[in-house]
């Protein structure tokens, strides 16, 4: 096992530990991450609901399947190129939204995900995953699409630092997109699917 694996069991490890709110005791797995843990890209979503819960996995349920399909017309190898996870680890009772509180009890986790990864951009699926990782509350659907700069501001430095000299994208979150079922021009999935065409290409250009 090389020491990159090796610092991702650990991370594992300590999450399955963590009792820093009350969900640790409430959820049936912990759930870390899944992908390419050396991939450029990172997806970060908002929670486990139950299907992740029960199986230890992200983006696993319908809202999942939705994504890996979009991801996937959109050109992306889900095995090598993006790495996935969410902004809290273990599932809110009743999929509910989470807390500041266990968004702050979490963070720490995320962090450390950030700088093992490592990756040159970011994805951030949903308005939670905006609020988690930039602190904006509030604007997924006047920023969706649009590459934005960590900057410093209300939030931990540690996080402010884990986030330098990367590139950040919010889109909508499948969920969301799950309540639409067009793909006309302008439609919800149409936006989406647009959004990480520009990832694509983003992508790309690192990789030449």
């Amino acid at each position: 096992m090389s020491h990159h694996q090796a610092d991702l069991a650990l991370l594992h490890q300590r999450c399955d530990r963590c009792r820093s709110c009350a969900l640790g005791g409430q959820r049936q797995q912990v759930v870390v991450g899944r992908g390419n843990p050396r991939a450029p890209l990172l997806l970060i979503g908002e929670a486990p609901g139950a299907q992740e819960d029960a199986l230890g996995q992200p983006f696993v349920g319908r809202s999942g399947q939705l994504l890996d399909r979009l991801l996937d017309r959109a050109g992306f190898d889900l095995q090598r190129d993006l790495y996935i996870c969410n902004a809290i680890k273990c599932r809110p009772p009743d999929n509910r939204r989470p807390t500041a509180a266990e968004l702050a009890a979490c963070r720490p986790w995320l962090i450390e995900q950030i700088r093992l990864i490592d990756p040159v951009l970011l994805v951030l699926v949903g308005a939670t995953a905006l609020e988690a990782v930039l602190g904006i509350k509030g604007g997924i659907t006047r920023l969706r699409g649009q590459w934005l700069e960590p900057t410093t501001g209300a939030r931990p430095s540690a996080l402010v630092s884990a986030l330098q000299g990367r590139r950040l994208m919010p889109i909508l979150h499948p969920s969301y997109l799950l309540r639409f079922a067009r793909e006309s021009e302008g439609s919800p999935r149409w936006l989406t699917g647009q959004d990480l065409a520009v990832v694509q290409q983003a992508l790309r250009a690192i990789a030449n």
